[in-house]
């Protein structure tokens, strides 16, 4: 099947009209538009500040609320009393009570993971991760412990980062924020920082031997790749097993990429767009040897939240990435030929700031957005 042809999706000129693509296919791919219309259904208005959706083994969800509560909401849009037993949370600008992943194995061990910021003390504070087990009776999660916290901790309200997925190996990728502010936005180059890294650890927060820098030097273990912004955006592919990312940018910069072990992958030293002042970031470069280049670019930007590939019989998209938009809103749809973007497609502009989306064994999938709403999406 020939890859799409034509123009792309209309989002007006770039904010950095001076930069180009480091290859063909690297943003503005043409807009593809599915023959049918989406059917969707608002199963519950009554979230508060959703952030991101689990499903659980038995088709219910878990859903985390910004300000520090993870409820259970079933398919029909009943919600359960705030789980007992999160720990108290940083909610603050960007963060609060954040991701949270059900464990591979939760049939047999009951854990549940989520991802948080927290006070650290001296006006400070950091991403954190914590699992627990969910209790018999659904209310509460019992011997929560701290598996990982994020270093150094910092006086920042923004880029927590925070998603959490887990690979075929049961290993844990945590994606982690560079805290935004010029002297710390430096440290995602450092690898003795936690600050713009995506980290791999072991379900129980302990080190894989297997990690690209274990025994380095001044560098932390955890570290699978660096160089990163702010990775609001993950998912595994379901056919490759690698962990695919979606990061914001500045004005402009939003890039997708296939994080591998150990590789640097340049902000801020490198970047698309431009800093939100109008001033270019750094020498303004968006090249440079030993870094790596994004699969994809957007400028503008489409500010990715949550993202999972498609794997289903409802929808003709098999393996194409959704990625939740807080701006301009709605859901992305990604189009692959292998590793390569080929197509483009927007959907659901109708439902404003999308925090997260979640395909489930039906073929249909779920959004939960700013409004409160928890929404089924078929045909």
């Amino acid at each position: 099947m020939p890859d799409p042809s034509g123009p792309p999706v209309n989002t007006g000129p770039p904010n950095a009209s001076n930069q180009t693509p480091a290859f063909e296919g690297q943003t503005r791919v043409p807009e593809v538009k599915s023959n049918f219309s989406l059917k969707t259904d608002v199963v519950t208005n009554q979230l508060s500040n959703p952030w991101a959706i689990a499903e659980l083994p038995d088709g219910r969800f878990l859903i985390t609320q910004r300000l520090g509560t993870l409820v259970i909401v079933s398919r029909e849009g009943q919600l359960s009393a705030p789980l007992a037993g999160v720990p108290a949370v940083y909610s603050g600008g960007q963060g609060g009570l954040l991701d949270v992943a059900v464990d591979p194995n939760f049939e047999t061990n009951r854990f549940v993971y989520f991802s948080y910021s927290e006070n650290r003390g001296n006006n400070q504070n950091g991403t954190s991760v914590a699992r627990g087990k969910l209790s018999t009776d659904e209310k509460s999660l019992e011997d929560v412990t701290v598996i990982f916290r994020q270093t150094p901790a910092w006086n920042s309200t923004l880029h927590f980062g925070s998603r959490l997925v887990f690979d075929n190996d049961g290993l844990l990728y945590v994606t982690l924020g560079e805290r935004s502010n010029p002297e710390p936005r430096q440290q995602a180059q450092d690898r003795n920082s936690h600050l713009g890294k995506v980290i791999r650890i072991n379900s129980d927060g302990t080190v894989p031997e297997s990690n690209p820098f274990v025994g380095t030097p001044n560098t932390k273990p955890e570290i699978w790749s660096y160089g990163h912004r702010n990775v609001q955006s993950a998912a595994l592919h379901p056919v490759t097993g690698e962990l695919w990312t979606v990061e914001h940018g500045p004005r402009g910069g939003d890039e997708i990429n296939r994080p591998e072990a150990g590789k640097n992958y340049g902000w801020p030293i490198i970047t698309y767009g431009i800093d939100y002042s109008g001033a270019p970031i750094g020498a303004g470069i968006t090249q440079q040897a030993g870094m790596e280049q994004p699969v994809y670019y957007w400028d503008p930007v489409i500010g990715p939240s949550g993202t999972t590939f498609y794997v289903g019989d409802m929808f003709p998209w098999q393996n194409n990435l959704l990625i939740g938009s807080l701006n301009p809103g709605g859901v992305v749809r990604i189009m692959l030929n292998g590793n390569r973007v080929v197509g483009e497609e927007r959907l659901l502009s109708q439902y404003g700031r999308v925090r997260d989306v979640e395909v489930t064994s039906d073929g249909a999938f779920w959004i939960v957005n700013d409004d409160g709403q928890l929404v089924r999406v078929s045909r």
